[in-house]
Formats: C-alpha cells, sequence, structure tokens
C-alpha cells in the first residue's frame, strides 16, 4: 500500500470514528446509568408499596436470594431429603453435607462471576497507566488513592507482592505502596459481594470500610516514619519496562477477564473446599458452648485468640468467609470474626515470608506490627459495637 493510499485509509478511519453515534461513543456510561436507574426504580417501587419495610424486604430479597442463593439451599436440602431420608438430613452429617456442598457452589459461582467483572475492568487500567494516575496524587490523598486501586485487585497477598515490587520500582511512594499492600488482600468487590451474601450489607460495608481505613493509617504511618525505604536493593536497582499501551478489542478483553477468572479458580478452588469443609465442621459438629467459650464476645482474649490463629494459616477471602459465616452461626463476636479473617488474609505467613525477600527485617517488622495492632483495635471497636449489627 503507498504513503497516499495509506493516509486516506487514515482519514476514513478518523472521519468513521468520529461520525460514530453517540450512544456507542458514551456506552459504558450508558450501562452504568442504566444499572444506576434499574436499583433506583427497584427502590422507589419497594418505597412506595410498603414505605421502609418495602425497601428492607428488597434488601433482604436481594442478599438471601439473590446473593445469598438460599433458594439453591433449599433445592440441595430437598434433594438430599429425598435421597437420603429426612432422618438422615436432621443429623449432623447431613446438616455437614448440605453446608458444605451449598456453600461450594454459592462462592464459586459468585467468585467467577465477580472475578470476571472485576478482570473486564481492569483491563482498562494496565500498569503504566495506574502507574500515571498513581502519581498525580501525594500525602494522605495519594495512600487513600493506594487503597481504593487495591479494592479492584483480586489477588491474595503473596499475588499483590509483585505488584507492590512494581509499583515501588516505578518510585511510587512508600505510603502508597504499603497502602495497596495492605488493602488488596482485604477488601475487593468479590469480598464485598461474598460478605453481603452471608452476613448482609451492613457488615460487609462494615468489613470494607475498616480495610481502608486500616490500609491509609498504615501506609501514611510507614511514609511519614521514613521506614518505608528500607526495601531490598535490587528493587530499587532494577529497570523499569516502559510499555506502549496498546487499545484492546472488546474480544481481546473478554478473553483476559476469562483467563483472569480461571487462573484466579485454579489458585484459591483448594482453600474454598478447605475452608467450606472448617465451617461445616464448626457449623455442625463443634457445640456452640465451646465455641462461645474460646471466642465468645465476652471474653476479652477472643480477639487475640482469633488473630494468631489466623496468622499461620494461608488463604484469601474467599476460603475464610464460609468459616466466618461457621463462627457467626455460633454467636462468636463480629469483630473476633473479622480479626480472623484480616489475619489470615493479610498476615499469611507464607506471605510474610515473600515480603521478608523484598523488604528489609525493619519495614518487615513495622509493617507487621502496624497491621497487627490495627487488625487487634478493630476487633475489640466491632466487638464493642457488635449490638448494631445482630
Amino acid at each position: 500500500m503507498g504513503e497516499k493510499q495509506l493516509n486516506n485509509a487514515i482519514d476514513e478511519e478518523n472521519i468513521t470514528q468520529v461520525k460514530k453515534p453517540w450512544y456507542k461513543r458514551y456506552k459504558v456510561l450508558l450501562i452504568l446509568f442504566g444499572i444506576i436507574g434499574v436499583i433506583g426504580l427497584a427502590i422507589g417501587i419497594a418505597a412506595i408499596i410498603d414505605g421502609i419495610n418495602g425497601i428492607k424486604a428488597l434488601g433482604d430479597f436481594v442478599t438471601n436470594q439473590i446473593l445469598g442463593m438460599q433458594w439453591l439451599n433449599t433445592l440441595i436440602g430437598m434433594a438430599f431429603t429425598g435421597m437420603l431420608g429426612a432422618e438422615f438430613m436432621a443429623t449432623h452429617w447431613g446438616g455437614a453435607i448440605q453446608f458444605f456442598i451449598y456453600d461450594t457452589i454459592k462462592i464459586i459461582v459468585l467468585l467467577c462471576l465477580l472475578i470476571f467483572l472485576i478482570s473486564y475492568i481492569q483491563s482498562y487500567f494496565p500498569p503504566e497507566r495506574t502507574k500515571k494516575i498513581l502519581g498525580k496524587f501525594h500525602g494522605v490523598g495519594a495512600n487513600i488513592v493506594g487503597a481504593l486501586l487495591g479494592t479492584v485487585t483480586p489477588f491474595c497477598s503473596c499475588s499483590s507482592i509483585p505488584i507492590f515490587m512494581g509499583f515501588t520500582r516505578a518510585g511510587i511512594s512508600s505510603g502508597v505502596t504499603f497502602s495497596f499492600l495492605i488493602s488488596s488482600p482485604l477488601v475487593d468487590l468479590g469480598s464485598f459481594i461474598l460478605l453481603a451474601s452471608v452476613f448482609g450489607f451492613p457488615i460487609a460495608i462494615a468489613y470494607v470500610v475498616v480495610g481502608l481505613v486500616l490500609a491509609v493509617i498504615g501506609g501514611t504511618i510507614i511514609e511519614k516514619t521514613g521506614v518505608g525505604k528500607h526495601v531490598r536493593d535490587f528493587i530499587l536497582d532494577g529497570d523499569i519496562a516502559e510499555i506502549e499501551g496498546v487499545e484492546l478489542t472488546r474480544k481481546d478483553r473478554l478473553i483476559y477477564a476469562k483467563d483472569q477468572m480461571l487462573g484466579t479458580l485454579k489458585k484459591v478452588w483448594l482453600y474454598i473446599l478447605i475452608g467450606v469443609g472448617i465451617g461445616a465442621t464448626i457449623h455442625n459438629f463443634i457445640p456452640t458452648e465451646w465455641v462461645q467459650a474460646v471466642l465468645g464476645e465476652d471474653k476479652w482474649y477472643s480477639v487475640l485468640v482469633a488473630s494468631l490463629l489466623g496468622t499461620p494459616m494461608y488463604a484469601d477471602i474467599f476460603g475464610t468467609i464460609p468459616v466466618a459465616e461457621a463462627l457467626f452461626a455460633k454467636g462468636v463476636g463480629l469483630g473476633t470474626i473479622l480479626s480472623f479473617m484480616m489475619s489470615v488474609t493479610a498476615l499469611s505467613l507464607p506471605s510474610m515470608i515473600m515480603l521478608s525477600k523484598a523488604v528489609k527485617p525493619k519495614l518487615l517488622f513495622w509493617f507487621i506490627l502496624i497491621v497487627v495492632v490495627g487488625i487487634i483495635a478493630i476487633g475489640y471497636i466491632f466487638n464493642a459495637l457488635n449490638f448494631l449489627f445482630i
């Protein structure tokens, strides 16, 4: 193709893009406003029908039937009752089997849908663009952006560390990088939806808020004290790969989202099964009195015990939710449950070993200290406010 033909082709492509209908150019915004409009309409209709009670009923329906998939639990119960008999299903083993199958299916279905959605959105924010966005913010505001960025990365703590290393190498401030490192395994859209499906929206919102606050405070302390500079020399001395941004097609984004979904599922499915198995055991075999004797909200040491129990474990938020669900059913305080979940996801032993390869002992010590103190404080505060969520 000659130069003149090439220029004509480019001009034609530009004209085509200019003439693209407005509804195609703003398709994403239109979809977003459409979703908001449907939600608003549903709330409005519920309010007209029965006022506050109607809105509450709508919220309960979304939590229990759509996110919680209680209809699935009912169907599984009916199917096993027909196969094994009502007498067996009334036993501990019957209840454990139903809990295990229902919770496994529910978590995996929600996980796949959410990871696919999050990854599709992520495809619009490659590392280079993310670094440019972060570079525009400074101080606590930058730490808040870093923490929020962690909410759209569906990674466990070990998966977040390579990204943390890349941000550090790119010269992004320690406050931002550590706010990201704390929030990434703790808080994301997937954990919010799954928590809402089990505990309801108030507790899910509380978990997200305290996770973000902990991330911002932790990152700010590390930056202001200057300990954030104690990273390994190989990270600071490494070269930064500059890659020209390539605009992905819709098909490319869908393939990326599918690959991310399958890759995440491949990494976490075993932890989900283990978590659901532990949850089924607690839920059906361990007496409530035993659990409350150790982790009851009236026990001053329950938060400390839960934090210590969670730290050696390795799982992401999806593997801890079934355990948290069973503990909640046994009357364990909300703060104790939050401390357990946060210690598992943010301070697991494997992730701390990996982090020790990237940061020097002084920084690792301060990181662990800040996160531990924050998790314990959150536990005691929420146990004191437990009555607001029950």
